[in-house]
C-alpha cells in the first residue's frame, strides 16, 4: 500500500459521507432495485452479464431477514420481467445464518423455487471463516433439495481450507465462484502473503476444471487472470465451462479485453440502502482503489 493510500484508508473514519458517496457511485448501483435494473441494462448492452447482490448482511431479526428474502424475490422477478442477462447472489448472514439455520435455509428454499419459475440461478456468497460450515450446510441442503442446477457457492483462495473443501465440491459437481478472500482472518486460517494466495488460488482453479466442474473466475488480479486463460487453453474448455467475474466499477478496460477475447464475464452489481458500509468496507479491503476518495472530490463522471 503506497503512503496516500494507507493515509486515506486510516482517515475513511472521518471522512464526508457526500465524499464516499460520490465514491459509492461507481461501485454501487443506486439505492433502489430500479437502479440496479438500469445499470445491468448497461453491461448487457457491452456484451457482459451480471449478478445482483441486495445490500446488508448480518440482520439480527427475523423481520429484517424476511424482508431480505422478499427482495432476493423481488430481484429475480426484476430480472425476468426485464429480460436481463443476470442472476442473484446472497449471503446468508442476511436471511437468517446467525438467528437460525433452519429458518435461513426455508428462505434460501423460497428464493430459490423463485429462481427455479423464472428459470435463474442463485449464488450463495461466502462470509467470514465464522460462516463457512454452516453456509456449506445450508448450500449442499439447498442443493440436495434442488438438484443443485440452480445454485452455486463460493470458496475463498486464501483459507487454508480450502482445498479440502474445493476438493469435495468437486467431486459433488458444484458450481463454483472461485475469489480470493476478502475477510482480515488470522494467520492460522488463513495465506497472507500475496503470492501463497494467488499459488493456491492456481490450485484450486485447476482442480475444479479437472473435475470438470463450472466455475466463476472472480479476480482483478492479472497474475490469476492470465493464469486462468493459459489453463483454459490447455484443456481446451468453451466458454460455456467458465467465466470471469468482477466488480462493478472496478477494472473496467481490462473487463472490455476480457469480452473481446470471447470470454463470459459477469458483474458482481450491489444496491441498496446500506451502500455507506459497503463501500466503507469495499475501500479498507481494497487499499489500492482508496485513492479513489480523494479523486471523489473532483470527478462528476462514474465509469461502471
Amino acid at each position: 500500500m503506497n503512503i496516500f493510500n494507507q493515509l486515506v484508508v486510516s482517515s475513511l473514519s472521518f471522512t464526508p459521507k457526500f465524499i464516499v458517496a460520490k465514491v459509492a457511485d461507481r461501485y454501487i448501483a443506486g439505492e433502489h432495485l430500479a437502479d440496479a435494473v438500469s445499470t445491468v441494462k448497461q453491461l448487457n448492452s457491452k456484451g457482459v452479464m451480471a449478478t445482483i447482490d441486495v445490500l446488508g448482511e448480518d440482520v439480527t431479526t427475523r423481520e429484517e431477514a424476511t424482508a431480505s428474502r422478499d427482495a432476493c424475490v423481488n430481484v429475480l422477478s426484476a430480472i425476468a420481467q426485464h429480460s436481463l442477462n443476470a442472476n442473484l447472489s446472497v449471503k446468508l448472514t442476511q436471511i437468517g445464518l446467525k438467528i437460525d439455520k433452519e429458518f435461513c435455509r426455508e428462505n434460501v428454499e423460497t428464493i430459490l423455487s423463485a429462481a427455479r419459475a423464472a428459470n435463474n440461478f442463485v449464488r450463495i456468497d461466502m462470509e467470514d471463516h465464522t460462516c463457512t460450515d454452516d453456509t456449506l450446510a445450508v448450500y449442499r441442503a439447498v442443493r440436495s433439495a434442488f438438484g443443485g442446477s440452480n445454485v452455486g457457492i463460493v470458496i475463498q483462495a486464501y483459507l487454508r481450507r480450502s482445498e479440502d473443501d474445493v476438493k469435495t465440491l468437486a467431486a459433488e459437481g458444484a458450481n463454483v465462484r472461485l475469489c480470493k478472500g476478502i475477510y482480515n482472518e488470522s494467520p492460522a486460517i488463513a495465506f497472507k502473503d500475496r503470492r501463497e494466495i494467488q499459488q493456491n488460488y492456481i490450485r484450486l482453479l485447476k482442480i475444479l476444471f479437472n473435475a470438470k466442474c463450472r466455475v466463476g473466475i472472480a479476480t482483478h488480479d492479472d497474475v490469476l487472470i492470465d493464469a486462468a486463460s493459459q489453463i483454459i487453453q490447455d484443456l481446451h474448455l468453451t466458454p460455456q465451462d467458465y467465466e470471469f467475474q468482477m466488480l462493478l466499477g472496478v477494472r473496467s478496460e481490462r473487463r472490455a479485453q476480457l469480452v473481446r477475447e470471447g470470454h463470459r464475464l459477469r458483474v458482481y452489481t450491489p444496491f441498496g440502502k446500506q451502500w455507506y458500509a459497503y463501500s466503507i468496507r469495499r475501500l479498507k479491503e481494497n487499499p489500492q482503489i482508496a485513492g479513489y476518495v480523494f479523486k471523489a472530490m473532483f470527478e462528476t463522471q462514474r465509469e461502471k
